[in-house]
């Protein structure tokens, strides 16, 4: 078969992983892989370049996507779609696999519908889709907020001062989470515990009272202005305090050794899907094992792959 592969919606460490495996798979079961440039908006730009095991050397260990990637609105229109569809077909292509997040699966759904085959790859820092328990760049994502959330703490004990560090994750509290835990955040606030602002301030009155020096609050963004909260505790609280927005940092970076297995396995587990002309689903890991849905289903569930770790905040706090 000929197969199509592109990056779409925000970068994610980890992509360049995926898209070698799904050259390197494809290439060793006797297909042609094609890379579609700068997501959705390539496919109806016919902008394809033909991948050789030389064109994925030397890129593991590279974040971003070598493929680029783009946002595009006018994907939602189906005469668009179609476009996009009537170039793969101009040049044989079969199959499309796509690495991306929620608007890449979106997209992936749409064609779906229009009866062209498409498998789905979960890129995307925030973790924020159903039917896996990790995306690729999560990890490494995570990893960029530790270290950072470290090193604020260093300086905020001594200049003994509270620090408020907003992570990415769109309407998803999986990055807060799991940072302010491997961190010891004092304060983990998410969609799912939401803000109060006058509990907050009278706990950190309580530590300040107790002689702490320093505080850490990790807070999802979209949730409130952190700058304009750290001014309040400042007033309010006893503690200077000081809000850090990490922002597209999170994205940047080599990915991790997980992500790397990560993407090597999903990219892998996508070809095998192709031999098996498996088609209209989006790849997942659960409990460590691979597994496939239909995006459709996927769009349904609710992503509980973090219960557990929700849980332990208000054991913990």
């Amino acid at each position: 078969m000929k197969i199509a592969v592109l990056t779409s919606g925000g970068d994610a460490p980890g992509m360049n992983p995926a898209i070698r495996a799904v050259v390197r798979a494809g290439l060793n079961s006797g297909h042609e892989v094609y890379g579609v440039m700068d997501g959705y908006s390539g496919l109806v730009e016919g902008n394809f370049e033909k991948m050789s095991r030389k064109s994925v050397s030397e890129i593991l260990q590279k974040g971003g996507t070598i493929l680029g990637t783009a946002r595009m609105k006018d994907f939602h229109n189906k005469d668009v779609r179609q476009i996009a569809i009537d170039n793969m077909r101009k040049i044989g292509i079969e199959c499309l696999v796509v690495i991306g997040g929620d608007g890449t699966y979106r997209g992936a759904q749409a064609l779906t519908e229009m009866g062209f085959p498409v498998i789905g790859i979960p890129g995307t820092i925030d973790n924020d889709l159903a039917g896996t328990d990790f995306t690729i760049g999560f990890h490494t994502a995570l990893d960029t907020i530790v270290e950072a959330i470290d090193k604020l703490r260093d300086t905020a004990s001594s200049h003994q001062r509270c620090s408020i560090v907003e992570t990415m994750g769109r309407n998803c509290g999986d990055l807060a989470i799991m940072a302010g835990l491997s961190c010891g955040a004092e304060f983990i606030i998410t969609q799912e515990h939401k803000l109060n602002k006058n509990d907050l301030i009278e706990k950190l009155k309580v530590h300040k009272s107790e002689g702490r020096r320093n505080a850490i609050i990790v807070i999802t963004e979209n949730i409130t202005n952190v700058h304009e909260l750290a001014d309040e505790i400042t007033e309010k609280s006893g503690f200077a305090c000081r809000a850090t927005v990490l922002g597209y940092v999170q994205r940047g970076g080599s990915p991790s050794a997980e992500d790397r297995i990560l993407a090597g396995r999903m990219g892998s587990f996508a070809i095998d899907l192709i031999n098996n002309q498996t088609f209209g689903v989006a790849i997942g890991v659960m409990n460590s094992k691979m597994i496939y849905l239909p995006f459709e289903e996927v769009f349904q569930m609710k992503n509980e792959s973090m219960e557990e770790l929700y849980q332990l905040v208000s054991k913990l706090s």
